[in-house]
């Protein structure tokens, strides 16, 4: 049996009330990650695509990558340029669909194909660069996504997301909501 464990994160308010919010993911003790809800209600930050066409047929990531941050985290963005400990960042994969439309050629979304995560945690990923794990709910075999995740091995992500990430480990070159929000920008 999966015991999950919900985190708060403490909260300073205007009126100096100190209030307990609930964090946006569970997770159990063993690291497995229960697939984040309702994400599409928070702060849309951007798609990027990598078609295979424009990569030799060989495109690492071949999709759309429909982004997303917990409301919290981009509230933390705004008023300091940071992603606080328990930031959440979830990546839904939608397939490169036709490449004609209505409105003329191009790159149109397909399919959903996948759903990944990545989280920011102190506690629960004290030995990560930067204390980010990543995490795949994509059931490559089933053609499903799984209702529960572990954390890929610290090589299969972390290596180039240190390297090639703008920002403490997230590449917020790509996505301009980002970049307009960031709140040391102009200081």
């Amino acid at each position: 049996m999966m015991t999950m464990t919900r985190l708060f994160f403490p909260l300073l308010l205007a009126s100096s009330t100190l209030v307990q919010a609930e964090m946006t993911f569970e997770i159990s003790d063993d690291g497995t990650l229960k697939q984040p809800q309702n994400y599409r209600e928070w702060i849309y930050v951007g798609t990027p695509v990598t078609p295979n066409d424009m990569n030799d047929g060989k495109a690492p990531f071949p999709e759309f990558h429909a982004v997303y941050i917990d409301p919290k985290s981009f509230d933390h963005w705004k008023k300091t340029g940071a992603f606080r400990d328990g930031t959440i960042l979830v990546k839904e994969l939608v397939s490169v669909g036709s490449k004609q439309a209505v409105s003329g050629k191009g790159y149109f979304m397909g399919d959903f194909i996948g759903l990944e995560a990545t989280i920011k945690s102190a506690k629960h990923f004290p030995n990560e660069p930067g204390n980010w794990a990543y995490f795949s709910f994509t059931d490559p075999q089933h053609g499903m996504l799984k209702s529960t995740a572990k954390a890929f091995p610290t090589e299969a992500c972390n290596a180039c997301h240190q390297a090639s990430a703008k920002t403490d480990w997230v590449f917020t070159q790509y996505y301009p909501v980002l970049r307009a929000a960031d709140g040391t920008a102009g200081r």
